[in-house]
């Protein structure tokens, strides 16, 4: 006999706040540890394409763990 799933709780205001909040404090601290950084460094920084790299991998990973989810019976 095949169980009924148990539905998945969606985040709400509250959870989607904070993580915005989260990210905001992620960005203002990456800005402020690049500008802490000697001038030699932050020049690779901000003229070459790192920043386009990082974003390729972040949604490379971000697809591959959608990806790898368990489906809705639960099965991989």
């Amino acid at each position: 006999m095949a169980e009924t799933p148990t539905p998945v709780r969606q985040p709400g205001a509250r959870e989607v706040a904070l993580l915005g909040v989260g990210l905001v404090a992620l960005v203002l601290a990456a800005a402020a540890a690049t500008a802490l950084l000697p001038k030699d460094i932050q020049s690779v920084v901000f003229h070459t394409p790192l920043l386009i790299a990082v974003l390729i991998v972040g949604t490379a990973l971000v697809l591959w763990r959608i990806l790898r989810a368990p489906g809705p019976g639960g099965l991989q």
